[in-house]
């Protein structure tokens, strides 16, 4: 049972029988409030007006809750002074001039890429792309490999497209697919800093130029091939030949109207392992594209089998390769392919061939040689052993691959020692550049390679949490290395004794007649014949039109260079060269604290787990 009242704040005020009091205390409580009532009402009257208005309430009512009525007041004024600062400011902002922060302009190595890489724009076969961005050049060589006369294969059908190699219009895959591996290397490490520069688009593009038409050149939807595409045009002009071809013409390949042989192979182990590791690194960079990244595995895998199961040099026999891209071996590009076969599928078949001691003896691992840490077109041990070295340093496969990878990655850092300056394996010239080819001809192609591999191995240690390596006694910390690749860049970028830049359209002194036959002839309209281009190859004026971004072949042992279109040891470009420009100039471009990508290369690797060693021997008394 329960009673009602009125709670004077207002609502219900419930009174339980239990606890109520007495009929006569609730008597005596009614007496007193209505007394206590009466008192206010009796002072209401006794107090003058005046009084009444001194008279003020303590407390003030704000319906939940009751407040001091000086604490009220100084809310109100906090409140107040806070809504006229907060005006004031937003007024101030709003009305003083902003100045806003400009981004700091892109370093020398970021403005040289964007160049290098018009370099391939510039060389590229076939039906052009609408935005190809060089606008001297236009659809060329639309027949290569239909023509009756290329006595191709009933498997290849179609060579139409790929780059040109140099300054001429033949299209050597062998060099061709050395660049292509380069440039996907590149993007598989440093694809944020391409992202950065805004050329990460552009470079997959120029990749998958090249891996179209390597398609082409075999029947990549077999598992077994017989015969692989390996040239398209000639050159050889021996013996006094004055038949029209790519060496003796001089003519925009717009304008090439005489027949471009194909030449094929059936025992060409280098150049087809070259080919499946491009089409393998290639299919790691477009990893996103399943359907394509899977075609370039089956051709790579293709490729791959071909080369083992048909040994043999591909310039062998006395094929007019030798001449101009002659490959000394084959086991240096089982390494080489092996390794990027296993980073393409994750089989573990390829890491067992690319670290078996006896092929790395036959690619020359163990016994040094004056050429010994060049990278080149030609041999890509030193590439392989900078590549199997990461796969230990961040993955650790250990027995049975850890003896053969501990060797390369201890090989890799005597390769790295031999590029610093206090060590003799390589001379410089005055001016500072190393001679990775001792003092021959065209030295620019493997300064680059080695700046790049130079600074990658840096960034490898870096990524490792490793500070630094031995060179014998002394320990170097990983900066020396990446001094060294740019004291090389900037070398070629015009710091040197001529102040040339070697690289074609940056800066403000760079070679003008670069023996390229695109560039030296005006696009006026007019067709020169074969002969009749050769007034562009022997005049001594500017080339009319600029190619940008190419580097050529570079200064002689003395710092000398001669800007003589005629003169290619000095003035002429290559696809190998300039993919490992481009490789090079975006390593050391950008925030050096951006570094590589650890887990891309890795990405079809499954987890390793290690097979414990055989236990050893029992002991025999």
């Amino acid at each position: 049972m329960s009673m009602y009242g009125r709670d004077p704040w207002g609502g219900p005020l419930e009174i339980h029988a239990t606890d109520s009091a007495t009929d006569d205390e609730r008597s005596r409580n009614l007496q007193e409030v209505e007394r206590a009532a009466l008192d206010e009402t009796q002072q209401s009257w006794l107090l003058g007006a005046g009084e009444q208005k001194k008279k003020k309430k303590k407390y003030v009512d704000l319906g939940c809750i009751i407040v001091s009525r000086k604490v009220f007041l100084w809310t109100l004024a906090v409140l107040a002074v806070s809504a006229f600062l907060a005006g004031f400011v937003t007024l101030i902002v709003k009305t003083v001039p902003r100045h806003h922060h400009k981004p700091s302009p892109p370093d020398n190595y970021t403005l040289a890429l964007h160049k290098a890489l018009l370099f391939f724009n510039a060389q590229k076969s076939g039906k052009l792309p609408r935005h190809n961005n060089v606008s001297w050049r236009g659809n060329s060589c639309l027949q290569d490999g239909k023509s009756p006369n290329s006595a191709t294969s009933s498997a290849i059908k179609d060579l139409v497209g790929g780059y040109y190699d140099a300054g001429d219009a033949i299209k050597f895959n062998f060099p061709m697919s050395f660049a292509v591996t380069m440039l996907s290397w590149s993007v598989i490490e440093y694809s944020a800093k391409y992202e950065a520069a805004g050329e990460l688009s552009h470079v997959k593009d120029i990749i998958k130029w090249g891996t179209d038409y390597f398609l082409k050149s075999f029947n990549h939807t077999a598992d077994i091939i017989s015969t692989l595409g390996s040239q398209v045009g000639s050159g050889d002009t021996s013996g006094g030949s004055t038949t029209p071809n790519d060496h003796y013409c001089w003519m925009r390949p717009e304008d090439i109207d005489y027949d471009r042989p194909v030449t094929e192979c059936s025992s060409c182990s280098d150049l087809a392992a070259e080919m499946a590791a491009a089409l393998a690194a290639a299919s790691i960079v477009f990893k996103d594209n399943r359907a394509y990244s899977q075609k370039l595995v089956h051709g790579a895998t293709t490729l791959f089998r071909f080369s083992r199961d048909q040994r043999g040099r591909y310039s062998a026999g006395g094929s007019e390769a030798s001449i101009f891209y002659n490959s000394t071996s084959y086991w240096d590009e089982f390494v080489w392919g092996g390794a990027w076969m296993y980073f393409a599928t994750g089989n573990s078949s390829y890491l067992r061939l690319a670290t078996t001691p006896g092929i790395a003896k036959h690619a020359g691992a163990f016994w040094g040689g004056p050429d010994y840490g060049v990278l080149s077109w030609d041999n890509k041990l030193t590439g392989a052993q900078v590549l199997l070295s990461r796969l230990r340093l961040f993955l650790s496969p250990g027995y049975p691959y850890e003896e053969i990878l501990r060797t390369f990655h201890n090989q890799t850092g005597i390769i790295m020692c031999s590029y610093l300056p206090m060590f003799t394996s390589f001379n410089r010239t005055r001016g500072g550049l190393i001679q990775l080819n001792h003092g021959r001809p065209q030295p620019l192609q493997y300064v680059v390679n080695a700046a790049f591999l130079a600074t990658l191995y840096s960034d490898y240690l870096e990524a490792a949490d490793t500070p630094g390596w031995y060179c014998g006694p002394s320990f170097f910390p990983t900066s020396v290395l990446r001094d060294f690749a740019k004291t090389q860049i900037d070398y070629i970028l015009g710091k040197n004794p001529r102040k040339m830049s070697y690289v074609v359209g940056f800066g403000n002194h760079y070679p003008k007649h670069v023996h390229h036959r695109g560039a030296s002839i005006p696009k006026n309209k007019i067709k020169y014949n074969c002969k009749g281009g050769w007034k562009w190859r022997d005049t001594h004026k500017p080339n009319p039109h600029t190619i940008v971004g190419a580097m050529v072949a570079g200064p002689d042992k003395h710092d000398g260079f001669h800007d003589v279109r005629t003169n290619y040891n000095y003035t002429e470009p290559t696809l190998a060269g300039n993919a490992g420009l481009v490789a090079a100039l975006v390593a050391l471009s950008g925030d050096k604290s951006t570094g590589i990508d650890k887990n891309t290369l890795f990405s079809a690797v499954p987890p390793m787990f290690p097979t414990p060693p055989p236990p050893p021997a029992p002991w025999k008394p």
